[in-house]
């Protein structure tokens, strides 16, 4: 049985765009950014629901950044 080739730009896009939105959920996570940006909007409600909703992004992006570096490596 042959494995199917993955493109190494598929996997670096993969590992670009897990980087990509770690980064961004972590900033909203670990820094007051996205608490300033819904006050000024007037969407301060909305608070409440972050710890709910930016953790478990930032465990996605986490885990696919991880993925991605686990392709890479199994194909190099």
């Amino acid at each position: 049985m042959t494995r199917p080739e993955t493109s190494p730009d598929k996997n670096d896009r993969l590992l670009k765009y897990g980087l990509i939105g770690t980064v961004v959920v972590a900033l909203c996570c670990f820094t007051p950014i996205l608490v300033v940006l819904l006050g000024a909007v007037g969407l301060s409600v909305l608070l409440g629901w972050l710890d709910i909703v930016l953790l478990p992004t930032l465990a996605i992006f986490l885990g696919i950044t991880l993925y991605a570096l686990w392709r890479r490596q199994r194909i190099s």
